[in-house]
């Protein structure tokens, strides 16, 4: 007797349901994100981060619209690529130029409300002073005070020090107390609690700590008057305004005039239109310095894309030369320096250039009786530069002449054979001018980069040798990069960031024109 037995499938959902699902997971997924920004951006704008609140509002706001809406579904896969270029592009560009049109350096960093505030919790010493012990241990300690003068004993209640204000009530006492006193490494390691305390003495005058062994009646040095601006200084009862144009508060006398020599720091940033970019056409000490390193930006990039160039063509012709014996080991020895890191190969030559220690220098002396001073002469710093970079930029010409010598056809030397052409006319009358056509974007891109090298120059010479008489740190082989660098970061009279912002978009703008020329140029190469 045989049964059979039914099988059942279980009954399919309903397609709507798993729409529906799929929708309440998406739309939580949104929510959150909505959430979370919204606490980011409430965040940025409670510390008056205007800017980047706005954006964030901007970017997260327009994010959620395209995902959450069915009209805008394609835009989907366009929006990462866009907020990436957004962030990374557009917004540092915009910031920078913002930048340069203010005087935003090492000594007008913080915006008017904070320097404000920070003149404002300025005090000064207004009454006694006097000596302080701290007495106890294991966390729970005394405040005791003695006048040298009176010979006046205080000594407050058993508190924990925990880096939160407290108020003190100090009790005249007649004998010191008994209780072990806390050494000066305690009172310095603990300095930072200490200034949180406020010793109120028996009269109602308080009192704080003014150095490691003493307490002193403050008051506010600076008082903010009726207009919200202005800080009178409650030592000299002298009127301090903000001057909007140099970004300091400066004294004014009787007549509203401001004092020569009274600016006060920390200044604040303002907007200051043209200025930055004027000093570089006017300020002997910036022209002078920027129109030497500028000239000196596009010999290097032109003699390193000329010198590379033709060494990378000639090696390629060599190399593709069928009577020579081992091509590949010639290959493999001369792309060597391509596959070395950048960084080691510079830092290695630093040391094959060493003046009094260098393997360059030690071969010279053998062979031609000289020494030559390659970090200290400027021209043969230049040279050194010169050398290093078609070292290790040759290469990369190279492989690109290979890849097109083999696209010339055969048929154009074979002809040239019979009309007795030597191998010299071949490689002027057929090889350089197919090369040239379609090499030209690419000696474009190669001028571009050399323009903007920063890690050749900073790791082999950091600019120097120096120049003499310049208003800005200046040397006779920075490129306007790294030009730029050392106003920013490396000023003597203070980081000047504005400066170097109008110098950074100046570069923008002539690396942007070469930009243009490249996409032009390889336009009229695909057409030919």
């Amino acid at each position: 007797m045989q049964l059979s037995v039914a099988h059942t499938t279980p009954p399919r959902q309903p397609q709507n349901q798993k729409w529906w699902r799929s929708a309440i997971f998406s739309r939580s997924l949104l929510g959150l994100v909505a959430v979370l920004n919204g606490y980011l951006i409430v965040q940025m704008y409670a510390q008056r981060e205007y800017l980047f609140a706005m954006l964030t509002l901007l970017l997260v706001g327009t994010g959620l619209y395209l995902f959450a809406s069915k009209k805008a579904y394609s835009w989907r896969y366009v929006y990462p690529g866009l907020v990436g270029m957004g962030l990374f592009v557009l917004f540092p560009l915009f910031c920078t130029t913002g930048i340069a049109f203010t005087n935003y350096s090492a000594v007008h960093q913080l915006s008017f409300e904070r320097a404000q505030s920070v003149l404002l919790q300025r005090q000064f010493q207004s009454g006694n002073t006097l000596s302080f012990t701290l007495l106890g241990s294991d966390g729970h300690w005394q405040l005791q005070l003695q006048d040298p003068d009176s010979n006046q004993i205080l000594l407050s209640a058993p508190f924990v020090l925990d880096n939160q204000p407290q108020r003190l009530k100090m009790e005249t006492q007649t004998t010191l107390a008994e209780a072990e006193k806390a050494p000066l490494r305690v009172i310095t390691k603990n300095r930072q609690a200490l200034g949180q305390l406020t010793a109120v003495m028996p009269d109602g005058s308080e009192l704080v700590m003014s150095s490691l062994r003493q307490f002193s009646a403050t008051r506010p040095l600076y008082t903010l008057q009726s207009d919200g601006r202005g800080l009178l200084n409650n030592q000299t009862s002298q009127l301090y305004q903000p001057n909007d144009k140099t970004g300091f508060y400066q004294a004014v006398d009787a007549k509203g005039a401001w004092v020569p020599g009274s600016a006060m720091s920390p200044g604040y940033t303002v907007n200051i239109g043209w200025d930055n970019f004027l000093r570089v056409l006017q300020d002997k000490g910036i022209q002078q310095p920027f129109i030497k390193i500028f000239i000196w930006t596009v010999l290097f990039s032109g003699l390193t894309v000329l010198c590379t160039l033709a060494i990378g063509m000639v090696l390629a012709c060599l190399v593709q030369w069928q009577p020579l014996q081992g091509k590949a080991t010639y290959r493999l020895l001369l792309i060597l320096p391509y596959a070395v890191p950048g960084f080691i190969s510079i830092l290695i030559f630093k040391g094959l250039f060493n003046q009094s220690f260098g393997e360059i220098n030690l071969v010279l002396e053998q062979l031609l009786g000289i020494k030559p001073t390659w970090f200290t002469d400027p021209l043969l710093a230049k040279a050194m530069i010169l050398i290093v970079n078609v070292w290790l930029g040759y290469p990369y010409m190279m492989i690109l002449c290979m890849g097109l010598l083999k696209a010339i056809p055969e048929d154009l030397y074979e002809a040239s054979a019979l009309d007795g052409a030597t191998p010299l006319q071949n490689f002027f009358r057929i090889t350089l001018p197919l090369l040239i056509k379609p090499l030209t974007p690419l000696l474009i891109a190669c001028f571009a980069f050399n323009f903007n090298n920063f890690v050749l120059i900073q790791l082999l010479t950091n600019g120097g040798p120096n120049m003499l008489g310049t208003s800005t740190p200046a040397g006779n082989t920075d490129l306007l990069v790294s030009y730029t660098y050392r106003i920013a970061f490396e000023g003597g009279g203070g980081q000047d960031f504005g400066l170097a912002a109008a110098i950074a978009t100046l570069i923008f703008l002539l690396v942007g024109g070469l930009a243009i020329l490249n996409l032009k140029a390889s336009k009229l190469s695909l057409e030919q």
